[in-house]
């Protein structure tokens, strides 16, 4: 919490519209006044030149994945061919999700509850450094290795809330469900430490997480794969009595798909919905492979939907139905995931993007709606209903680009929605605020002074 702030913002998107001259005054954490038309800044005002948009909410994040940043790729293109030598194929079977899965795992295994604490703080710094003033990480890295429970059985949910603290971001901790290898399988070596053993026992665990200013409790499913469907209505119910947030991986990959249809009989998402998993509270996370079915399936009840273009792209995953989503009802969300990038403008425009490449046609979203997922509606989704809008009465979390880089510079700053969505990056972030208090200024982090050498530190101590 802070006192009494004035920020004088060069130019602000009001949603739906960018005004010049605005006036935010804060008290304790919260926006009390939003004054657009103010030419000269007040006496005392902090100024902050260039686009001020509210704070950038991360959706979906595995704070643990951003160790694997390059080193799967790499590993990939070698096995592809494409190393030194040439470019014809080597012959091994082509990089999926799947294989990527392996390498994930083996840095999932050399985490503890500090390596994650540095490595999450790191991570999160890099966040903020991107405009990002909320993350919802879905957690299940929860016991070590083997699957034996530390002293304190959060401790590892509990590194990721404090290093959300010592990044100056908000969390909101999915701690999540994840109790078997697929249908019918236990766990492998690998999952032991992300088992609870029972949906019952999970339950017990995480109620004893408590929520705090920076940080709420929300629930997650991992997949239909990794909660047996006798087990979803008990994480279902633990979200509901406390009125929170529940977020799922849903239809990521057809063998998924194909392997629920023989389990069950039905989809993922019909699954999910038999158990009372879906509903205006719930997030779903890619929804990259759904029959019509499951999208009117989702739209109905009110299900969210979190696109991750990057990640998707990255595994090789496809693009989701997005648009026909929104349509069916499914508000959208963004989220990084795996940390391939870290920027929810590209995430936004990706979105587009991907759209634009599958039908062949443009405008499937305004920039401000892209601005809008990536802000106000992932808010929601995390449970966070008072941020992600600059209004009186929301929380005080903005962020600011520099319209004078190379990539911003030259179209008006009346079209600042359309320059932040299609031609920003998280590196024309020059300001993040917080609960009013300034968590980056001029580009500089002001709790972590120096990220990269954090982030160099935390993935070198994973490696080492």
């Amino acid at each position: 919490m802070t006192g009494t702030r004035t920020y004088w913002l060069e130019h602000a998107w009001l949603d739906p519209h960018v005004e010049p001259g605005v006036t935010v005054e804060t008290a304790d954490g919260r926006v009390t006044a939003v004054r657009p038309g103010v030419d000269t800044p007040p006496p005392g005002a902090e100024i902050l030149r260039g686009l001020t948009l509210p704070g950038l909410a991360n959706a979906h994040s595995h704070a643990f994945h951003r160790a694997l940043r390059g080193t799967v790729q790499a590993d990939a293109g070698t096995r592809a061919g494409g190393g030194r030598g040439g470019g014809r194929s080597s012959g091994r079977a082509p990089d999926s999700f799947w294989t990527w899965r392996e390498v994930m795992y083996a840095f999932a295994d050399r985490l503890t509850p500090d390596t994650y604490f540095s490595l999450a703080r790191a991570t999160y710094a890099e966040m903020a450094l991107a405009g990002i003033t909320a993350v919802g990480e879905f957690h299940y890295v929860h016991h070590a290795p083997g699957g034996t429970p530390y002293a304190d059985p959060n401790a590892m949910g509990e590194a990721l809330i404090a290093a959300a603290a010592d990044a100056g971001i908000r969390i909101t901790l999915l701690d999540t469900a994840y109790l078997s290898a697929g249908f019918g399988e236990p766990p492998n070596a690998h999952q032991r430490r992300f088992s609870d053993g029972t949906a019952d026992a999970w339950a017990e665990r995480c109620s004893v997480l408590k929520e705090r200013d920076h940080a709420r409790i929300g629930a997650a499913v991992h997949s239909v794969r990794a909660v047996p469907a006798d087990q979803l209505t008990t994480v279902a119910r633990w979200a509901e009595e406390r009125r929170a947030p529940l977020h799922v991986h849903l239809s990521e990959q057809t063998a998924e798909n194909d392997a629920c249809l023989a389990a069950h009989g039905r989809t993922p998402a019909r699954l999910l919905a038999d158990h009372g998993v879906l509903g205006p509270r719930t997030t779903g996370v890619h929804h990259t492979h759904l029959t019509d079915e499951d999208i009117a399936l989702i739209g109905a009840t009110g299900t969210g939907t979190c696109m991750c273009p990057t990640t998707e792209r990255d595994l090789a995953d496809g693009i989701g139905p997005a648009v026909a989503l929104q349509r069916a009802g499914s508000p959208l969300c963004l989220g990084s995931d795996s940390h391939a990038v870290i920027d929810l403008l590209e995430e936004a425009r990706a979105m587009e993007l991907n759209e634009r490449l599958r039908t062949r046609t443009r405008g499937h979203w305004t920039a401000a709606a892209l601005l809008r997922a990536a802000s106000a509606d992932g808010h929601r989704a995390l449970g966070w209903q008072d941020a992600g809008a600059l209004e009186t009465g929301a929380l005080a979390d903005f962020t600011t680009l520099a319209l004078d880089s190379v990539r911003t510079a030259g179209p008006t700053p009346r079209l600042g929605a359309e320059t932040a969505v299609f031609a920003a990056t998280a590196a024309d972030v020059r300001h993040t605020v917080v609960a009013g208090r300034h968590i980056v200024r001029d580009g500089a982090h002001t709790l972590v002074p120096d990220v990269p050498r954090a982030l160099a530190r935390a993935v070198d101590d994973l490696r080492a």
